[in-house]
């Protein structure tokens, strides 16, 4: 088996069904299976899946009893895998070309990386985010103060977390919309860290991926359309488990000293942006952000 193809789904029914016929539709001259890990829908999802895929030898339908969030559902879909390589594809993803056998070719030639994912397009094939030229740090939490990615965009007209050339390009970390990795990788770095819920487990499994050795690339052949929305929109609870997972991910990553510095940049950064718009939504950042830095804190000394 070449590829272990594993979507999450949770309440998505047809996204996520619109983002697998699009894998059978585009993927071709590779031994692949896609598995389908159910994160607890409430929106139908399990019954119409276990129906529609019982009789699809290619496709492996997973029910979670709950929520398990999106690296603990990774790593469920990862130990029922058969690949040599996994690739972690969101289930608001649309394969504009053959992006997966690109990045498996690419794989195959180079053994010295072990992450790699496809240039991200909006729905109207308006380059978005797809990387990241760094691992968050410090440093790249004091330059997003100045808004220096935003004035680097306005002065070259192009954005900094997408690979404009035709060559591959080594990363700071792949978003994870799209991440293909070597499965032995996998193995040996156990998997997504449980301890996150969403967000920044792909950038902390990534470091440590990093630490072993291996690249992470950007390969822009490779095209995929990601249909999350662009436009800002302000979700208390999506906030609250970002923020949190942030914290999680610079404790881990650079030790407990590291936190007062991450969230007095923040606090500074959103300070900013609320001077710049007038909008209320940073105020109440400014406020979650508070709570959740201070409620972990608290964990930390239990």
């Amino acid at each position: 088996m070449d590829i272990s193809i594993i979507v999450i789904n949770y309440n998505t029914l047809k996204l996520t069904e619109e983002t697998i016929n699009s894998v059978i539709e585009k993927t071709k001259q590779l031994k692949y299976e896609i598995i389908l890990v159910d994160n607890a829908s409430n929106d139908g999802s399990q019954n119409y899946f276990e129906k529609e895929y019982k009789y699809r030898s290619e496709i492996k339908f997973i029910k979670s009893e709950v929520n398990l969030g999106f690296g603990k559902a990774n790593n469920l879909g990862i130990k029922n895998s058969k690949g040599k390589y996994v690739f972690l594809l969101n289930s608001d993803t649309i394969l504009v070309n053959n992006a997966i056998k690109i990045l498996f070719d690419y794989m195959e030639k180079n053994i010295c990386v072990g992450i790699c994912g496809a240039n991200l397009y909006s729905q109207r094939l308006v380059p978005i985010h797809s990387f990241s030229q760094k691992l968050p740090s410090i440093k790249s939490e004091i330059e997003s103060i100045f808004l220096i990615p935003t004035i680097k965009k306005r002065i070259f007209k192009k954005r900094a977390d997408f690979n404009y050339s035709k060559f591959p390009k080594e990363v700071g970390y792949i978003t994870g919309a799209d991440m293909m990795i070597r499965k032995e990788i996998l193995e040996n770095s156990y998997f997504f860290d449980p301890d996150f819920f969403m967000y920044y487990e792909e950038t902390e499994l990534t470091n440590r991926v990093k630490k072993l050795g291996y690249k992470i690339i950007s390969i822009p052949e490779a095209k995929i359309i990601h249909l999350e929305g662009q436009s800002f929109e302000f979700k208390e609870h999506r906030s609250r488990m970002m923020y949190e997972s942030r914290y999680k991910y610079f404790n881990k990553v650079y030790g407990v000293k590291s936190l007062k510095w991450s969230y007095s940049i923040l606090i500074l950064n959103l300070v900013f942006k609320f001077l710049i718009t007038f909008k209320n939504q940073y105020l109440k950042m400014i406020k979650i952000n508070k709570e959740e830095y201070y409620k972990y804190k608290l964990t930390l000394k239990n």
